[in-house]
């Protein structure tokens, strides 16, 4: 099933209606009070599908308990906030979901269906939510063990895909533990788990499992001691050239590798090293130090392509060019998913190559909100003066350019 038949017919969603709530349904009267934890509390059980019905779930937004109508009106906002539920950051990994305005005995409701996970468990600020009958709470560890096994053997996304001859020593257990977990696990949930190592690292997905000990592709791209060895392409390569062409001379060539909050780390550090300060006696009544590029759309770009890259099929890194005139950002990997080269970049057209790792920068801290890099980047360089970016985007890459702001005009005195 995908999102485009995710829509039920008017028959369809009147005889769900009128099944009242189940494991498959939610009735909220509105979006007020706390409506919207449990609203993404449901979101996340539906997505993890506990009983294995491979069926979408249905939260109904407008009925009361009984299935009446609460008289709420569905506004384009209310629609919009629903939506947003997936990609705010605190559902990870981000699910498949499709809000509609629908009308329901001659009253408007709105319907948010929501798509099982192919890579469960998901959660929600950090804690695993389920659904079985009536039941909906957080996830005990057999149902932990339910759900890992079942990603096991699903159709996974590549990122968790288990590595050949590696087992849980090829990871950082000190960073999983003292980095990871505390900002992944609630933290009422982390001081009472009483769950063995292994058994963390299969419910966090670094590993394939408890009896299938092998690290996950994601497992050593956020956890890995020396994730190239395994993974060739994991790493961003940085050059500055005094020029406009690549045949020019090189300043600075690096090779930025490690985990990924090592290279990203890593990779701020030659921004912020080759983003020169100038002073700006042209456009105001006082001077002010100014940067040629604003650093932080310059950040989101780059997360932008570790995140979306393909890790399969390729040995290439991501390639972060600066020339004298203009920035270019490369990463292996066209668009993916719902998004094609027509559609690449506009507003709510997004879709993830590796949706766990995606999770996983967000648990990092290095993405605040899922969907928002562009369009920030976007924001930042209209408001320092840069012409806007430039997309390429072929099957097997996808290249971004950025160019310098023209220098401000000195106005006739």
């Amino acid at each position: 099933m995908t999102v485009e038949t995710l829509q039920l017919s008017d028959e369809e969603l009147a005889s769900v209606i009128s099944a009242r709530e189940n494991a498959r349904v939610e009735f909220k009267e509105s979006l007020g009070g706390s409506a919207g934890d449990r609203i993404r509390e449901a979101i996340c059980a539906f997505a993890n599908d506990l009983p294995g019905s491979g069926l979408p779930g249905i939260v109904v937004v407008g009925l009361k308990d009984d299935g009446a109508s609460a008289g709420f009106t569905v506004t384009d906002e209310v629609l919009r906030t629903l939506t947003d539920m997936r990609s705010d950051g605190n559902i990870v990994p981000p699910p498949t979901l499709l809000a509609e305005r629908r009308r329901y005995e001659g009253s408007e409701i709105a319907v948010l269906t929501v798509l099982p996970s192919d890579s469960p468990p998901v959660s929600y600020k950090g804690r695993i939510h389920v659904r079985a009958g009536p039941r909906r709470g957080i996830a005990t560890a057999q149902e932990e063990r339910i759900l890992n096994e079942r990603r096991r053997h699903g159709n996974r996304p590549f990122d968790i895909s288990p590595v050949p001859c590696t087992a849980p020593d090829s990871l950082h257990r000190r960073r999983f533990e003292d980095e990871y977990l505390p900002n992944a696990v609630d933290r009422e949930l982390l001081a009472s788990n009483e769950r063995s190592f292994p058994e963390r690292l299969a419910a966090a997905k670094m590993i394939a499992s408890v009896d299938d000990p092998r690290a996950t592709i994601f497992g050593l791209l956020v956890l890995g001691v020396r994730p190239r060895d395994f993974i060739p392409g994991a790493y961003v390569q940085f050059l500055r050239i005094a020029g406009h062409e690549l045949s020019d001379r090189i300043i600075d060539e690096s090779v930025i590798d490690g985990t990924i909050a090592d290279i990203l780390s890593g990779v701020d550090v030659k921004l912020r090293l080759h983003n020169a300060r100038h002073i700006d006696l042209v456009t105001g009544d006082l001077e002010r130090s100014i940067e040629t590029y604003p650093v932080a759309a310059l950040q989101q770009l780059v997360r932008n392509a570790v995140m979306h890259r393909t890790y399969e099929g390729t040995n290439a890194p991501v390639r972060v060019t600066w020339f004298d005139d203009r920035i270019e950002i490369q990463n292996p990997g066209g668009p993916f998913g719902i998004v094609t080269a027509e559609n690449f970049g506009r507003p709510g057209m997004t879709d993830y190559r590796n949706p766990n790792l995606a999770g996983a920068m967000k648990i990092l801290g290095f993405v605040q909100r899922f969907g928002a890099g562009i369009p920030t980047a976007r924001g930042l360089l209209k408001q320092a003066g840069h012409p806007e970016m430039e997309f390429t985007t072929e099957p097997t890459h996808l290249l971004a350019t950025v160019r310098v702001a023209p220098e401000p005009l000195k106005s006739s005195q």
